[in-house]
């Protein structure tokens, strides 16, 4: 009787039962949505669109929650226990799920940096029309350097893994095949890295920063 019940308003939406299967099973094996990613997944954006409280009362149900942004047209999953923008704060837990992205240090440098750089370009006024911005490999490098002291990964291969792991994601685009040893070479930050990279991450970045590489921070924010 459920599925006669699900499949009644689904009916009622233009969404097939396979259709909305799909659909859930793509924001399981994903943890998210971004529109103007490619063809399908604009098609599966534009269906959670017609069906999201069925989508969420589904997800609800195993406590996973789900924060859509219309402006930026994306949505992505929370596991039980993390915080959704936007909602009250989850009650402290150590729930571990495969919905949790684990990161390396790497990756987690390089997601703190492109947070900066966002914020950056946004007081500077220098998002495209999707609000997304644009950055070199150089000026990616260099800030790490500034607000971190790490460098990109020297290995190509290494390299490679580190940035492809951020694109799928959904919070970085880059060109098919990125000429990844060249600082010239650009990529997009989506702008769901606001989201993704917390204010209280970021804090605890200013923290941890040694002295002389937050005076360098501050001084190349300046120029």
């Amino acid at each position: 009787m459920l599925v006669d019940y699900l499949e009644e308003r689904l009916e009622k939406a233009g969404v097939t039962l396979e259709e909305y299967q799909e659909l859930c099973l793509r924001l399981l094996n994903y943890g998210v949505l971004c529109r103007d990613e490619s063809q399908i997944e604009q098609q599966l954006y534009d269906r959670y669109v017609r069906v999201p409280e069925l989508v969420d009362e589904y997800l609800g149900v195993v406590g996973i929650r789900l924060f859509h942004d219309k402006r930026f047209a994306y949505v992505r999953l929370y596991p039980p226990g993390s915080r959704v923008p936007g909602m009250e704060d989850a009650e402290n837990g150590t729930f571990s799920t495969g919905l949790r992205s684990r990161l390396r240090q790497e990756e987690i440098a390089l997601l703190l940096v492109l947070r900066l750089l966002y914020d950056k370009a946004l007081r500077e006024g220098q998002l495209d029309d999707g609000g997304y911005v644009t950055e070199s490999l150089e000026s990616i490098g260099i800030a790490l350097r500034n607000h971190l002291g790490r460098t990109l990964p020297e290995k190509l291969t290494e390299r490679k893994q580190v940035f492809e792991r951020l694109r799928k994601l959904r919070l970085i685009q880059y060109r098919k095949d990125p000429d990844l040893d060249s600082g010239e070479m650009g990529l997009k930050i989506h702008p769901m890295i606001v989201t993704f990279v917390t204010e209280d991450a970021l804090a605890a970045l200013d923290e941890a920063l040694p002295a002389e590489l937050a005076d360098e921070a501050e001084a190349a924010d300046v120029s």
